[in-house]
């Protein structure tokens, strides 16, 4: 799963191409312009997956989410199984795994390509922008109000880590 978090609030006067995406919410029928809801803010891009070293990350991102939503913080998870098939399951196990484990509350989407050559457009974007692409689930991507990528970040890097933290 890739998780995305929004923080911070602005506008943005052009579709950043980073966020140039429709994604179906997870488990739902219902699709998303990620840049006509999410442009002017910034935002952290996760991949995750549910049978992960690095899945207990989803606490912190539930607590980032939750901490700074009040101010414009969104946490949206993008499943992905390409790394090591980590993600087996279909979308609605994993929704129930991340809800009933981590208390996950913010949005998730449908399973998305991370994996270089493999990638969906979403991470091909992403990819071409940084030259980084996902080596492993929960590396993170920062973009900008202006929808410019800030900073990647690999998996190892914690949600509440100081280096995120003051990226943002």
């Amino acid at each position: 799963m890739a998780v995305v978090a929004l923080i911070g609030t602005g506008t943005a006067n052009a579709c950043p191409d980073a966020l140039n995406f429709e994604k179906r919410v997870l488990t739902g029928e219902g699709r998303v312009n990620l840049s006509e809801r999410y442009a002017g803010k910034v935002v952290l891009i996760v991949n995750t997956a549910s049978r992960c070293a690095y899945t207990p990350q989803c606490d912190g991102l539930e607590a980032l989410y939750r901490k700074y939503r009040e101010r414009g913080p969104l946490v949206m998870g993008f499943t992905s199984n390409d790394l090591d098939a980590q993600e087996p399951g279909g979308e609605k196990q994993v929704q129930e795994f991340c809800r009933l484990t981590y208390a996950v509350d913010f949005p998730m989407f449908e399973k998305t390509r991370a994996r270089q050559g493999v990638a969906g457009p979403l991470y091909e974007t992403l990819g071409r922008l940084t030259g980084d692409y996902p080596r492993w689930n929960f590396h993170k991507n920062l973009i900008d109000r202006e929808g410019q990528v800030e900073a990647s970040y690999p998996s190892r890097v914690k949600p509440q880590s100081t280096e995120l933290l003051c990226d943002i």
